[in-house]
C-alpha cells in the first residue's frame, strides 16, 4: 500500500471522525473531583463471561484475577490470588491461597468458591479443561489439592490464562456483569461497545487510585488513532502505525512500542488439499519476504519472523537458512507436479486457488495478506481473500479455506508449552489445521511431562524446529505492541509484553 494512499486515507478519516466527535476528552478529572480514565481498546465484545470470552476484557479491565500472574519484566509466574504452590511429582499440587481476599460482593474467596470456578470453567470452555489437564480438585480452607491426568510441570504457567480468571459463581449474569476479584467493579456494559468500571473499595491489594474507568472497543486502527486526537480517549491500544508521528507531536502524549511475545503468522490448512504437500508449504513460505512486511506494512515496528517464538527466548532454535523468493516457489511447486501454463499454475488440468481469510482487528493482517496475494499472483497462484469477524470460530466451524493470516501470543506465560499445545496438540484449542503428526503429539507430551526449565527449553527447542523442518504454518513477523497516551495526564500506564494487564490499583490521573 503506497504511503501517498494511507496519507489520503488519514485525511478523509480525520475529517469525517472529527466532525462527529465535538466532545471533550470524558478521561479528565470532572468538577466533583472524579478521576477516570477512557482506554480505547482494538477487539469488541459482546460478553464479560471471563471464562469464556476470546478479548479478556473483564481481566484487562481490572474485573477479575487469576490465580497466577506474569511479571512482564522477568518473564516469570509470580503470585496473584494463589500465595503458593508446590508439586514432588508435577501430578500431584497444593495451592495456597491468599488470605483476605473478597469478591466485589464482600464475600469470602476461599477454596471452596475457587474450586467452583475453576470447574466451572472447564465446564463452559473447553479450551479450559484441555488447557489445565484437571483430574479432580479438593479444597480445604484456603488450600487447593489438585491432581492433573498426568504429571504437568506447566500447570501452574496455566493458571496466568484470562479464562481461567476467578469469579464468584454464585453470580449468574456472567455476560453482563461477572463479580470477580479485581480493583474494579462494572457500573454498566454496552455489549460491543463499552464497559464501565468503578473502584472497588476492599480490593485486597489497595483500593485503586481512579475512582473509575471505561473501556471502549473500536477495531479501526485510523479511529483509534483520531480518537486520541480529538480527546475523545486518554489511552489508545493498537493506533495506526501511519499516525505514529502525528501523535508523537501531540502536546503531552507519549508512544509506547513494546516488544511483545506476538507473532503474525499464516496458518495453513493441512487436512487436505493442496498444502497437504510439504513442497506447497514450502511454495508459500519461499513468497513471504518478512523484511519488506516489517519495513513497508509495520514501518519498522517489528522484527521479521524465523518461527514462533522470538529469538529472546531460551526456546527459540537457531535456524537454518531458506530459500526464498518467486523462483524458490516455482521449484518447489515443480517439485510438487505443478506447471505454469499461460499464467497460471496448474496441477492435473486444475488451477491452484487458496482461499485465506483474515479479520480487521489487527489492522496490519489484511495488508500483509494483499502483499502475500500480490506475489502469489506473479507465479500464477490465485488467492482470494475473505475478511471474517472472527478467525477463530470460523476456522473451527468451516473447511473452506486453506490459509489463515492469524496473530498469536506464543509465550504469554513465559513458556513454550502454551502455544505448543494448543496449536500443534490433536486436543489443542487453537488446532485448526488438521494437522495429525503422531510424531510431534509425542513430542509435546514429551515436553508436558519435563520438568525444569532448561530440561523444557531444550525440548521445546528440538519441537519448533521440527515444526520448521515440515513446514507448519508460516512465521511472518513479531509486531510491538503499540499504545498512545496522554502521559501528562496519566500517571502509572505500563505497556505490557503479554498485552493482559491494563487497568490496574496502581493507574492514576494528574
Amino acid at each position: 500500500m503506497k504511503k501517498q494512499f494511507f496519507g489520503m486515507l488519514v485525511i478523509v478519516m480525520s475529517l469525517f471522525f472529527l466532525a462527529a466527535c465535538s466532545e471533550g476528552n470524558d478521561g479528565k478529572t470532572d468538577s466533583t473531583g472524579t478521576k477516570e480514565v477512557s482506554l480505547l481498546f482494538n477487539f469488541s465484545t459482546d460478553s464479560l463471561d471471563p471464562n469464556v470470552d476470546a478479548v479478556y476484557i473483564p481481566l484487562r479491565a481490572g474485573i477479575t484475577e487469576t490465580l497466577v500472574h506474569l511479571n512482564d519484566e522477568t518473564l516469570q509466574i509470580e503470585p496473584w490470588l494463589a500465595e503458593s504452590w508446590k508439586s514432588d511429582d508435577g501430578q500431584n499440587w497444593t495451592i495456597q491461597l491468599r488470605d483476605g481476599v473478597t469478591f466485589q460482593n464482600g464475600k469470602a474467596v476461599d477454596g471452596t468458591a475457587v474450586k467452583a470456578s475453576l470447574e466451572r470453567a472447564m465446564k463452559d470452555n473447553p479450551a479450559v479443561e484441555t488447557a489445565l489437564k484437571i483430574q479432580s480438585i479438593k479444597a480445604e480452607g484456603n488450600t487447593l489439592y489438585i491432581k492433573t491426568t498426568s504429571p504437568f510441570a506447566e500447570f501452574p504457567s496455566e493458571l496466568v490464562h484470562p479464562n481461567t480468571s476467578i469469579v464468584d459463581v454464585a453470580e449468574t449474569d456472567f455476560v453482563n456483569k461477572p463479580v470477580g476479584t479485581g480493583p474494579f467493579k462494572i457500573a454498566s456494559f454496552t455489549p460491543g461497545s463499552e464497559v464501565r468500571v468503578e473502584r472497588y473499595d476492599d480490593y485486597w491489594d489497595g483500593a485503586a487510585k481512579l475512582d473509575s474507568a471505561v473501556l471502549r472497543f473500536n477495531e479501526d486502527a485510523n479511529a483509534r488513532s483520531l480518537a486520541l486526537q480529538s480527546g475523545e480517549a486518554d489511552i489508545v491500544f493498537r493506533p495506526e502505525a501511519e499516525s505514529l508521528d502525528t501523535l508523537r507531536a501531540l502536546p503531552g502524549v507519549t508512544v509506547d512500542s513494546e516488544e511483545t511475545f506476538r507473532v503474525h503468522q499464516l496458518t495453513m490448512n493441512m487436512e487436505s488439499g493442496p498444502l497437504a504437500d510439504i513442497h506447497v508449504r514450502k511454495a508459500i513460505d519461499a513468497l513471504i519476504d518478512r523484511e519488506a512486511i516489517v519495513e513497508n506494512v509495520l514501518l519498522g515496528l517489528g522484527q521479521a519472523a524465523e518461527g514462533p517464538f522470538p529469538s529472546t527466548f531460551s526456546f527459540a532454535p537457531d535456524y537454518p537458512e531458506k530459500k526464498q523468493g518467486t523462483e524458490a516457489a516455482k521449484q518447489y511447486l515443480k517439485e510438487a507436479g505443478y506447471t505454469e501454463k499461460d499464467g497460471v499454475m496448474t496441477k492435473n488440468g486444475q488451477p491452484l486457488k487458496l482461499k485465506l481469510i483474515t479479520y480487521n482487528g489487527r489492522p496490519e493482517l489484511p495488508l500483509i495478506s494483499q502483499v502475500f496475494q500480490s506475489e502469489a499472483k506473479k507465479i500464477g497462484i490465485q488467492v482470494e481473500i475473505q475478511l471474517v469477524e472472527t478467525p477463530e470460530d470460523y476456522m473451527a466451524a468451516n473447511n473452506d479455506w486453506q490459509l489463515s493470516m492469524y496473530s498469536n501470543l506464543t509465550a504469554p506465560r513465559g513458556d513454550a508449552g502454551y502455544y505448543l499445545n494448543a496449536t500443534y496438540h490433536p486436543d489443542g484449542a487453537l488446532h485448526f489445521s488438521g494437522l495429525n503428526d503422531d510424531k510431534l503429539t509425542a513430542m509435546i507430551d514429551q515436553l508436558n511431562a519435563t520438568v525444569g526449565q532448561e530440561e523444557r527449553s531444550a525440548e521445546a527447542k528440538k519441537i519448533a524446529s521440527y515444526i520448521d523442518e515440515q513446514m507448519y504454518h508460516s512465521f511472518i513477523v513479531h509486531p510491538n505492541s503499540l499504545v498512545a497516551y496522554y502521559s501528562n495526564k496519566v500517571e502509572s500506564w505500563i505497556t505490557t509484553k503479554s498485552e493482559y494487564y491494563m487497568l490496574t490499583n496502581e493507574l492514576d490521573v494528574k
